[in-house]
């Protein structure tokens, strides 16, 4: 009886680990730097600001304030409205929905 309790204790801490690795890779992908309606903005754990300054990937990857990206390669890219780039140095074109979710993210000031 004592292995069978050791045997369902070691289950169960292997579970919690799992889903502690998932959520935390799923969380950093979601961060990003995008061009959007002519301004880099930026969106981290789920909120949205403008970009302040210059930023310097982990792979060398350089993204500036008015939308250029230098790679550690010497690639020079514009982005477009909607296009941004991963913290993994990865460009992609999010959709218009994702697009309009993210600006709801942000918080609005009065005019």
């Amino acid at each position: 009886m004592f292995a069978a309790v050791l045997f369902a204790a070691g289950l169960h801490a292997q579970d919690t680990t799992k889903s502690k690795m998932t959520s935390g890779k799923s969380s950093h992908m979601k961060d990003c730097y995008m061009m959007k309606s002519g301004k880099m903005v930026m969106e981290k754990n789920g909120m949205t600001s403008d970009m302040t300054q210059n930023v310097t990937l982990s792979n060398g990857t350089i993204v500036m304030k008015d939308g250029t990206v230098k790679t550690k390669a010497g690639k020079t890219i514009t982005l477009k409205d909607g296009q941004c780039v991963y913290t993994n140095g990865k460009i992609s074109t999010m959709s218009s929905s994702a697009m309009k979710s993210s600006s709801s993210s942000k918080s609005k000031t009065p005019q």
